[in-house]
């Protein structure tokens, strides 16, 4: 399909006369503007903003608006409008969870939706994001300044288990895969060097703590807990990881790493599914879930008894 440019070119060089140009930018390009009114309805976007040389995406359940990059067809509010919602069970469990916490981390905050959902829906909490890519970065900062929202602190360094720079690969259509190891293994990569610090080096300089920590590094979430094990150990924070076997294997560890690690400092592992925690113990060939919580046996027993689900 030709784009709405190179259709008015054609007619602005007489290449169509001006009945054929007004069908067809009618029916190969405004239309789809309704059909995107019709479709919506069934998302949880409620609302599509065109604006000069951009497009921003409200949500329906928190009115969240979100930036969109041209080239990103894996960026949230896309993923939201291609499946429906985005990760509805982990957010429902997020806010049971974090209801009470007073400072929030956010490692691996890509545009920043997690960010603002829980900023949103928790005023009175401190949210400290990290996102070390230069252009995500950016967008998370104008999705901070879109909504409005005065209690997120954002920080263009990620978090690992030193203070270095490392490369980072990432490919403009999905910057959410963006890793310090080419985990796509794609050729058309692009790379970016980016800053990393500790998690218990720079907590202890800025006197940061932590009641919730989200994780989600591309496979390198075992660097990060290994450098903010002081942290962890001291602040018993609820944590909320994405673990994959295919992204850990890239840097070189089982992921049943992470649930050892957290076990070892008196943590339990849980998936969450319809407002429930369902216990979950060893990742194997068969396991298909992504997003994993970690409460500690004494500082949350109180969640976990409300939370779990437990089988007659």
């Amino acid at each position: 399909m030709k784009s709405l440019h190179s259709t008015r070119h054609e007619f602005q060089h007489g290449l169509i006369d001006k009945p054929t140009f007004i069908r067809t930018m009618y029916e190969e390009h405004h239309y789809a503007l309704y059909d995107y009114a019709s479709y919506i309805g069934q998302t949880n976007i409620r609302k599509i903003e065109i604006e000069d040389n951009q497009v921003i995406m409200t949500t329906k359940d928190r009115g969240i608006r979100l930036l969109c990059s041209a080239k990103d067809y894996r960026i949230a509010p896309i993923e939201i409008l291609n499946f429906l919602d985005y990760e509805k069970d982990e957010y429902s469990m997020i806010d049971n969870l974090s209801a009470e916490c007073r400072s929030i981390i956010d490692i691996g905050a890509n545009i920043g939706l997690y960010a603002l959902n829980m900023a949103v829906s928790n005023r009175s909490a401190k949210i400290f994001c990290f996102e070390p890519i230069p252009k995500t970065f950016s967008v998370l900062q104008e999705n901070i300044r879109l909504n409005s929202v005065n209690n997120i602190h954002a920080f263009n360094f990620g978090l690992s288990d030193e203070n270095n720079e490392f490369l980072f690969y990432y490919y403009p259509e999905g910057s959410g895969n963006a890793s310090s190891v080419n985990v796509s293994e794609r050729s058309d990569i692009e790379t970016v060097t980016c800053q990393v610090k500790k998690m218990d080096t720079y907590f202890a300089t800025e006197g940061i703590h932590a009641d919730f920590i989200k994780c989600d590094v591309e496979g390198a979430e075992l660097l990060v807990f290994k450098g903010g094990q002081t942290v962890i150990s001291r602040d018993c924070p609820i944590v909320f990881s994405e673990i994959l076997r295919k992204w850990s294997a890239k840097f070189n560890y089982n992921p049943n790493e992470i649930f050892t690690f957290f076990a070892n400092l008196g943590y339990r592992a849980f998936t969450a599914k319809n407002n429930y925690l369902h216990a979950f113990s060893v990742m194997d060939e068969k396991t298909v879930e992504t997003n994993f919580f970690f409460l500690h046996n004494e500082n949350h027993k109180e969640l976990i008894k409300r939370y779990e689900y437990m089988t007659a």
